[in-house]
């Protein structure tokens, strides 16, 4: 079915795509390699496609996902492609971890050992450091102890380690107190492995860059940046900006099922929160929160119609939502443009994500499954 026959639709453009990832490869070091980070059905814009493009056509070859089942995935994708787990997998899968060549995130001695007795086979993986982010990971006062752990680690054995991470909390902020804070977590980590190195052990890999450490503190001494916000072309911070190039990936779009001029005084959608103060021109559009446009942009949002700005009125329905076209040319089954361009204007997720106190993350990632993407070139 063509994409204008649908009633809502998201296009992804791998071009785009290839253009960030290109870019991202600039900002790094000849040290350190692009990890994809693809989880959550690659932030919403589809495993398949956008694996297979980054393996295959942008020379991608670490991945890095939520679970393992995202991970079995991106195996079918990928098969040669190296698939770190950043989370947890319960020790009674270990078995599949290893059958599927996976590399998994461990984050405490007993982790570990669980893993171990429930695999035949060598579990491979990367040690979760926390330095400061307060979720999951080795937690240590002390670089010295925390090596002391990894090397206890190193010694059990079924399990190959094969490098050392952490997750930066503030690296999207340019407040001094919060780059200190990052300072603090980089300097633990690479002090970490520098005593490690001093104990005899070198591991292939350590790696700290998240998407905003990729873009605003590169070092070459992370072996990996893991990409994830920016290869889409979002920001980590709205307030901060990306390099020049990093564009989203993403539009999302939908059509007008009708068009109605209302009288002054008559009320639009449910709960009557919005009454119309003169005669106005009103189109119903195709889209709705179950499709992952959130009720909170109710009065809020904004839609593109043939380049123009129209304001969304009254609460965004289940399956549709309303918009003031009185001043904008706008007829039953025309297309419009909630996420990206039309004309000479722009509406992006992060923008969207402003507007109702969230990020541009949570939007790309909550547009629902209902809604078809469409890979264009």
């Amino acid at each position: 079915m063509k994409p204008y026959l649908k009633r809502a639709w998201a296009e992804v453009s791998l071009s785009q795509l290839k253009k960030n990832v290109g870019l991202i490869k600039q900002l790094n070091s000849d040290n350190t390699e692009v990890m994809a980070v693809v989880k959550a059905d690659a932030y919403g814009h589809g495993y398949e496609k956008v694996c297979c493009c980054l393996a295959e056509e942008c020379g991608i070859k670490f991945f890095a996902v939520s679970n393992l089942d995202e991970a079995i995935s991106v195996r079918g994708f990928c098969p040669s492609a190296e698939i770190l787990i950043l989370g947890y997998t319960p020790p009674e899968y270990a078995h599949e971890i290893s059958q599927y060549n996976i590399i998994q995130g461990v984050v405490s001695t007993d982790y570990a050992k669980a893993l171990c007795e429930k695999s035949k086979e060598k579990i491979r993986c990367h040690v979760k450091i926390d330095t400061g982010m307060g979720r999951i990971g080795l937690k240590h006062d002390t670089p010295l102890s925390c090596a002391e752990e990894i090397a206890a680690l190193c010694k059990i054995e079924g399990l190959s380690i094969e490098g050392i991470y952490t997750h930066f909390s503030v690296a999207d902020s340019d407040n001094p107190d919060n780059i200190r804070y990052t300072d603090a977590q980089e300097k633990f980590i690479t002090d970490t492995y520098d005593t490690l190195v001093e104990m005899g052990i070198r591991l292939p890999h350590m790696h700290f860059m998240n998407s905003a450490a990729t873009c605003y503190r590169n070092n070459p001494r992370s072996t990996l940046s893991r990409a994830g916000i920016i290869i889409y072309g979002l920001h980590p911070d709205y307030s901060l900006a990306i390099p020049e190039g990093l564009e989203p990936v993403m539009e999302l779009k939908a059509v007008i099922s009708q068009v109605k001029t209302v009288s002054k005084g008559d009320c639009i959608s449910y709960g009557r929160t919005f009454v119309a103060d003169r005669e106005m021109s009103i189109a119903t559009v195709t889209i709705g929160y179950a499709d992952g446009y959130s009720r909170l942009l109710s009065s809020k949002g904004e839609i593109l119609v043939h380049g123009k700005r129209c304001r969304i009125i009254g609460r965004v329905c289940m399956d549709q939502l309303m918009i003031d076209v009185t001043d904008a040319e706008a007829e039953s089954g025309d297309i419009v443009t909630l996420i990206g361009r039309d004309g000479d204007d722009r509406i992006t997720a992060d923008e969207l994500a402003a507007l109702y106190g969230t990020i541009g993350y949570e939007v790309v990632c909550g547009i629902s499954k209902r809604v078809p993407r469409i890979y264009v070139d």
